[in-house]
């Protein structure tokens, strides 16, 4: 790392507004404290924490995947059983209330 901060293509004063300068020099303040905290930990914290976090996330992608294909799996299923009762019925609603009472889907 150099002790000398990067400078940014955008030079003080070439700004359209004061706001857009406060955000600039506001990243720019995110970005130094950040290299100052990374510069706190030690290399191998920093591999072994980016391994642990790289885990972690396909840990995730690997749940959220199974929940879809279970998803998939359930619609399917609920089109090919409405697909299988539409055979030789008639116009008749099915009934909603007593033993033989079905969900009713709103549209």
């Amino acid at each position: 790392m150099s002790d000398q901060p990067e400078m940014d293509n955008q030079a003080e004063g070439e700004f359209e507004s004061p706001f857009e300068e406060f955000l600039y020099h506001q990243r720019r303040a995110l970005e130094e404290t950040g290299k100052a905290l990374e510069s706190l930990l030690p290399e191998g914290f920093r591999t072994h924490g980016s391994n642990a976090s790289k885990e972690f996330t396909k840990g995730f992608r690997v749940l959220v995947d199974a929940a879809v294909d279970e998803m998939r799996k359930a619609s399917s299923k609920h089109t090919s059983e409405e697909d299988a009762g539409d055979e030789g019925e008639d116009d008749t609603p099915p009934s909603s209330t007593g033993k033989t009472k079905v969900k009713v889907e709103v549209d």
